[in-house]
């Protein structure tokens, strides 16, 4: 399999539709190729399609058989690219780091890092019970291990 050639005609596809970006290429056993790809304001089934026949209508199926998928991300799908994480804006993440996991309101898309913001409830510094608090969490993207979009119903 010509990965040069596959990965040549994918970015011609992706060209096409400046909304579109890669998430992951996989090459995998049996000539098998998946491709993930996600879009600034979702992927719709016929872009899949049709990043899918640019490949495989430019490659020979005589010369060398292969399977292709060209699919977007499912909700379970971790964040990858910093640019899923503007799409995300004002969406709960729920993020793992080496030491901490934290979930709350994507606030902010910065170069190096995303910002979190959630309230919780606290004890009061002075007396009894409990007053609500704004907590900021500002991960780099080098710290996070996985960061997913929680869905809430």
């Amino acid at each position: 399999m010509n990965q040069d050639k596959v990965k040549e005609l994918l970015q011609e596809a992706l060209d096409e539709n400046p909304t579109l970006f890669l998430i992951e290429l996989q090459f995998l056993a049996n000539n098998k190729i998946k491709v993930i790809v996600d879009g600034d304001s979702g992927v719709p089934l016929s872009e899949c399609v049709r990043i899918s026949r640019n490949i495989e209508h430019n490659l020979d199926r005589e010369e060398e058989d292969f399977s292709l998928e060209v699919t977007s991300p499912d909700i379970s799908h971790p964040l990858k690219v910093k640019r899923q994480y503007n799409k995300n804006l004002n969406r709960t993440l729920k993020v793992k780091t080496e030491d901490k996991e934290v979930e709350g309101v994507l606030s902010e898309v910065n170069e190096d890092n995303i910002i979190l913001k959630w309230k919780t409830r606290e004890p009061k510094p002075v007396g009894k019970g409990k007053h609500t608090v704004e907590k900021i969490a500002e991960i780099l993207y080098k710290d996070i291990k996985e960061a997913k979009v929680k869905i809430i119903f």
